[in-house]
């Protein structure tokens, strides 16, 4: 099986594109979609659906794992990830894959044990789990969506 993790942004959405077959996981793609700063948001939802398009296209997942909104401090950027993340859904859904929403803690006590886990910790044991042993190289998006595809694979109960 494919999966496909997505940590949503608006100019930088990582993703993580895992095998699972007999219970383990290997790592096939990773790396973050980007689009230009400072473009009208409309602009920019749209390019990032175009590539997450592509990256379906080019890996045919038939799950993806999309993480859940944690609003902090910023609602205004709060409210422009929400955007893209339903836009990003849409996606997901045009092409009949199975979607599994997960929160921020949900991801860290599924790839850590621990539910409020840093993010260096996050990518050291998605590292570890996939067995790279030079670690998740990049940007921290890229390697969320790695954990949120191994948390995907982990929680077995897709689509609900």
């Amino acid at each position: 099986m494919i999966i496909l993790g997505i940590d949503p942004g608006t100019t930088r959405i990582g993703f993580g594109i895992i095998s699972e077959k007999s219970g383990k996981l290997n790592l096939i793609d990773y790396g973050v979609i980007e689009g230009k700063p400072k473009q009208e948001i409309s602009v920019c939802i749209l390019g990032n659906c175009e590539k997450l398009s592509k990256i379906i296209k080019k890996y045919k997942p038939e799950v993806a794992g999309i993480e859940k909104i944690f609003f902090a401090k910023n609602i205004k950027t709060g409210i422009d990830v929400a955007q893209s993340r339903g836009a990003l859904i849409l996606e997901l859904a045009k092409a009949n894959i199975k979607i599994r929403e997960l929160s921020p803690s949900e991801i860290k006590s599924s790839v850590t044990g621990y539910g409020l886990a840093d993010k260096r910790s996050v990518s050291k044991m998605a590292a570890i789990i996939l067995g790279i042993k030079d670690g998740l190289k990049g940007y921290d998006d890229a390697s969320d969506a790695v954990a949120i595809a191994i948390a995907t694979a982990f929680s077995k109960n897709f689509g609900e």
